[in-house]
């Protein structure tokens, strides 16, 4: 899969116990065609303490699969596919299929 979705991008969930929500993309995984986002797919840790860490139950954000993410059109912030197209100058930059806007810089 093209890497469509990268550090920094904003997305919105499609499916799953987080449909609807948005976040920024901390990580992605394009090996395993996952990603994490804040504040989605939160999950418990029951950690052990060890150095400086206290231990006990830690919340922290789980991967998700990029299928299940659509990045947010910077028009209007609703989810939008991603196309790749090629500039005068020779730069391929993906844009928003729904306004056809740029992403890339």
């Amino acid at each position: 899969m093209a890497a469509r979705i990268k550090k920094g991008d904003q997305v919105a969930v499609l499916a799953g116990r987080d449909k609807g929500k948005t976040g920024d993309v901390v990580k992605v995984f394009p090996k395993r065609d996952r990603a994490i986002v804040q504040g989605v797919n939160v999950v418990k840790r029951h950690t052990r303490p060890s150095g400086g860490n206290a231990g006990g139950i830690v919340e922290k954000e789980a991967t998700i699969h990029v299928s299940n993410l659509a990045l947010t059109d910077p028009k209007d912030n609703k989810p939008t596919r991603i196309g790749i197209k090629v500039l005068e100058d020779g730069r391929k930059v993906r844009f928003a299929k729904r306004s056809g806007e740029v992403i890339d810089s």
